[in-house]
C-alpha cells in the first residue's frame, strides 16, 4: 500500500492561491510539494504556532516563508501584501502548528487562525488530509492502510473567501477522502466474524439473568442458528422481536450470517405501525422468545408456525454448536467468512432494515447497506476512542437505530464488553449494573436520564466517563443538574435512522499542552461537531436556496453512512435524497465558527406564522425556563401548531400542569415570555390541559399524537 494517496489533483488552480490544509506534518508536506513542482512555494505560519522540529527545520532551510498574527487588526490590508507571493502562479502554503484534538478531526486549525486566513481575501485551495492508520477499526490490518489520503477541495475565489465557505469546502473534501477507506468495501457480517474471532475473550453480560457469554461462545452459536434460519425461510429478511440481551445479539448475528437481513421490529409501536412494518419488510419468520411473547402479549403476534423461539431452537442445535466451536477456534476469520458465503455480499447490498419511529406519520423502511453501517461504526469509533478495557451499557431497544449500531455492532466489532438490559426505564437495576461492572459509557435519551436523577445514588454512577444523549433536545439546566449530582456531564449528540444513525457528538476536550493549540470538542447547547467523513450544506426553509453554513437552514448531509433510500418508496426517497447523495434531514440548524452544529428544530416542528418560521423547540426551552421545568424528571409541556385563517398557524401549548383558569395562565405565561425576549408571534395563543405528553418508546416526542390532541380540542 502506498504511503500517500491523492484525490482530485485536477482541482489545483493554475493561477496563484493560498493553500490551507486541515493538518500537515513533515512527510505530508514533502508529498504535497510534489504537486506544486515548478511553482514558487512560500510558507505561511502563525507567529505563535509550534511545529514539529523536522518540519520547522525544513522550512527554515528553504528560506522562503512569512508570518502573520491572529492579533492582526487589518487582515484585508495584510492580504494585499501577501498577494505578491501569488504572482507568476505562486503558491502560498499555510503550515498549521501542532494541535491537541480528537483523532480524525478534519481541521487542526483554531478558528482564530482561520478567521484571519479567510479575511486575507485571497484565492483559497482547501486541502483535506485523512490518516486512516490513526483512526481505523481494530479488525483492520494497519500495514495495509495508506498513511495519508490527501484530497484537494474545490477552489474558493478571493471574493468568496469566508470562514464558513472554507469549512464547508474542507468538509466536502474530507468526505471524499474518508469514503475511500477500505473497510467500507467489506460486509457487516464479515466485520462481525473478525470482531468475534479477534476479541474472543470479550463478553456480553446479560443483566436480565447475569449470564456471561464470551464472544468465543457467541460466534459458534450464531453460526449454528444461521444454518437453521436458512432452512426455515427463502425470504431475504427475517424479523426479530427481542429486547437487548444475549438472545437479541445472537439472533441478529445469525440472520446476517445466514446471508439475510435482520428487521428488528418496534414492539412498542401501534398495531397499525407494526403491521405496516411487517408488510413492507415482507417477512414470514419472527425470531423471539417464549417469555417475551408472554410479556408483550399485546403485540400482534403472527401464527405460532411463523415464530422461531430462540431458547427452544438453540438447545436442539447443540451438535452444530460444538462443531462450529471447534472450527472457529482453529480457522482464521477470513476462512470462516468464506465458509459462510459472506464474501458474496456486496458493500452496497442491504445489510439491515430499520423503521423510522413514525413520530410524524407511518413508519418508513430505512434500508441501510453494509457500507452505511460500517462507515458509522468507524466514524463513531474514531471519535469515541474509549479504549479496549472499557465497557458499554446496551439498554436502548434494538429497533432504535442508536441501540442497533452503537450498542450492538460497535462493541462486537471493536471488542468492548457489552452489558445489556431489556429496558432503559428501570434505572435502579441499570445503576446496579453500572456500579457492578464499572461501566464507563452510557448512551441514553434525556427522558431516560431523568430517571437516574430521581432514584439513584451518585456513587453508583461513579465509574461513568462518558454519557451521550440523543433523540431529543438536552436542556442545559438538566445537564448542569446531572453533572452536579453524578460528576459527569451528559454530552449531546445527533443522528437519524437514515444516517445509520450518528452524525454529531460532543466529547470531552483533549488535555491542553503548552506546545499545542487545544481545539474544543464540546460546546454546550450544540449537538457537537460532525463525525469524520460527513459534509454539510444548508438551504433556506422558505426558498430552498443555498445559504452559508453559519446561517440557519435545513441541514443537508453527505457521507458514506447516508442511506440509499426508503424501502419501496421512490417518491419519498426523491424528496430527501439527491442523485449525488445529499440527504435532506428535515432539521433546521447552523454551524458555528468552531464547527459545532446547533439544531433549532425539526422542520415539522416549525410553524409558519405571518411568513416567519417559528421553532417549537425554542419556545419549549423558553417555557421550561420561565416555569422552572428544566430539571423535571418527566416532560410536562409540548408545543404544536394549529391552522389559523389570519396568520397561517397559531401556537398551542399542551401542558400537564395547567390549572382550571387556562385563559389567565396563558396571559401570565405570555408576559413572562415577553420579558424573556420572545416576540409576541412566538407566544402560545392557548393552553390545552392533557393528562400526559405523548412520547415514543425512544423517549422522543410523539408529534403525530400531540397534533391529534391539539386538533381534537
Amino acid at each position: 500500500m502506498t504511503a500517500t494517496q491523492f484525490l482530485h489533483q485536477q482541482r489545483i488552480p493554475q493561477t496563484g492561491f493560498l493553500a490551507i490544509p486541515g493538518r500537515l506534518d513533515f512527510q505530508q508536506l514533502l508529498q504535497l510539494e510534489k504537486h506544486f513542482t515548478g511553482r514558487k512555494i512560500t510558507y505561511l505560519i502563525e507567529e505563535g504556532d509550534h511545529h514539529e522540529p523536522a518540519l520547522r527545520s525544513y522550512m527554515e532551510k528553504s528560506g522562503s516563508g512569512t508570518m502573520f498574527s491572529i492579533a492582526d487588526k487589518n487582515p484585508a490590508s495584510a492580504g494585499k501584501e501577501l498577494a505578491d507571493f501569488l504572482k507568476d502562479n505562486g503558491v502560498l502554503l499555510f503550515v498549521p502548528g501542532r494541535s491537541s484534538t480528537r483523532p480524525a478531526t478534519p481541521s487542526h486549525i483554531p478558528s482564530t487562525h482561520l478567521k484571519i486566513l479567510t479575511a486575507f481575501k485571497l484565492p483559497l485551495l482547501p486541502i483535506a488530509i485523512d490518516c486512516p492508520r490513526e483512526s481505523c477499526l481494530g479488525i483492520e490490518k494497519i500495514s495495509s492502510l495508506p498513511v495519508s489520503v490527501i484530497c484537494f477541495g474545490h477552489p474558493i475565489t478571493a471574493a468568496n473567501s469566508t470562514l464558513p465557505g472554507y469549512q464547508a469546502a474542507l468538509l466536502e473534501a474530507f468526505e471524499e477522502a474518508w469514503s475511500t477507506r477500505s473497510i467500507l468495501k467489506t460486509s457487516l457480517a464479515t466485520a462481525l466474524v473478525h470482531g468475534l474471532k479477534n476479541n474472543s475473550g470479550d463478553s456480553l453480560i446479560d443483566g436480565a439473568d447475569d449470564a456471561v457469554l464470551s464472544f468465543s461462545k457467541i460466534l459458534p452459536a450464531a453460526i449454528a442458528l444461521s444454518k437453521f434460519i436458512k432452512s426455515e425461510t427463502d425470504k431475504p429478511r427475517v424479523a426479530i422481536v427481542l429486547p437487548p440481551g444475549k438472545g437479541g445479539l445472537i439472533a441478529n448475528l445469525a440472520v446476517l450470517f445466514a446471508g439475510k437481513i435482520p428487521v428488528n421490529l418496534n414492539f412498542t409501536a401501534s398495531h397499525n405501525a407494526i403491521r405496516s412494518s411487517i408488510r413492507q419488510a415482507d417477512v414470514d419468520r419472527f425470531i423471539t422468545a417464549d417469555p417475551f411473547v408472554r410479556k408483550v402479549s399485546s403485540f400482534p403476534w403472527p401464527p405460532n408456525r411463523d415464530l422461531i423461539f430462540i431458547e427452544r431452537v438453540l438447545p436442539e442445535l447443540r451438535k452444530s454448536v460444538v462443531k462450529w466451536s471447534l472450527l472457529t477456534k482453529i480457522l482464521p476469520a477470513s476462512v470462516i467468512a468464506r465458509l459462510l458465503g459472506l464474501d458474496k455480499r456486496s458493500n452496497n447490498d442491504e445489510a439491515i432494515l430499520l423503521f423510522t419511529s413514525g413520530s410524524s406519520g407511518e413508519p418508513k423502511g430505512v434500508a441501510l447497506t453494509h457500507r452505511n453501517v460500517l462507515a458509522n461504526v468507524t466514524q463513531f469509533t474514531s471519535r469515541l476512542n474509549i479504549g479496549r478495557d472499557s465497557s458499554i451499557l446496551g439498554c436502548l431497544p434494538l429497533f432504535h437505530s442508536f441501540g442497533c449500531t452503537v450498542t450492538l455492532w460497535y462493541p462486537v466489532i471493536e471488542g468492548i464488553n457489552l452489558i445489556t438490559y431489556p429496558s432503559p426505564l428501570e434505572t435502579k437495576r441499570l445503576a446496579e449494573l453500572i456500579s457492578l461492572h464499572q461501566i464507563k459509557v452510557l448512551l441514553a435519551t434525556p427522558t431516560f436520564l431523568r430517571g437516574y436523577m430521581k432514584r439513584i445514588d451518585s456513587a453508583q454512577l461513579a465509574s461513568l466517563k462518558l454519557v451521550v444523549t440523543g433523540a431529543e433536545k438536552l436542556p442545559q439546566n438538566f445537564a448542569d443538574a446531572f453533572e452536579e449530582k453524578f460528576g459527569v456531564r451528559p454530552m449531546e449528540g445527533y443522528g437519524l435512522t437514515e444516517t445509520s444513525p450518528a452524525t454529531n457528538v460532543n466529547l470531552p476536550t483533549p488535555d491542553e499542552t503548552h506546545e499545542t493549540n487545544s481545539l474544543p470538542a464540546t460546546c454546550n447547547g450544540s449537538v457537537g461537531q460532525l463525525l469524520p467523513g460527513l459534509a454539510i450544506r444548508l438551504i433556506d426553509p422558505a426558498t430552498e436556496k443555498s445559504v452559508s453554513i453559519d446561517q440557519p437552514g435545513i441541514i443537508i448531509l453527505k457521507g458514506p453512512n447516508i442511506f440509499p433510500g426508503y424501502l419501496k418508496d421512490e417518491k419519498k426517497t426523491r424528496e430527501v435524497l439527491s442523485e449525488d447523495g445529499w440527504f435532506k434531514t428535515g432539521d433546521v440548524g447552523y454551524l458555528d465558527a468552531e464547527g459545532f452544529l446547533h439544531i433549532q428544530g425539526r422542520i415539522s416542528r416549525f410553524s409558519k406564522i405571518a411568513g416567519e418560521m417559528v421553532p417549537h423547540e425554542t419556545i419549549e426551552a423558553s417555557i421550561n425556563q420561565v416555569l422552572g421545568l428544566d430539571s423535571e424528571t418527566e416532560r410536562k409541556i409540548a408545543i404544536v401548531g394549529i391552522p389559523d385563517e389570519a396568520k397561517g398557524e397559531a401556537i398551542v401549548l399542551l401542558s400537564t400542569i395547567a390549572g382550571k383558569a387556562l385563559e389567565q395562565e396563558c396571559i401570565d405565561l405570555r408576559y413572562k415570555l415577553l420579558d424573556l425576549g420572545l416576540t409576541s408571534l412566538w407566544c402560545p395563543r392557548l393552553i390545552i390541559a392533557v393528562p400526559e405528553i405523548p412520547l415514543l418508546a425512544s423517549g422522543k416526542l410523539d408529534i403525530k399524537a400531540c397534533q391529534e390532541l391539539a386538533n381534537s380540542n
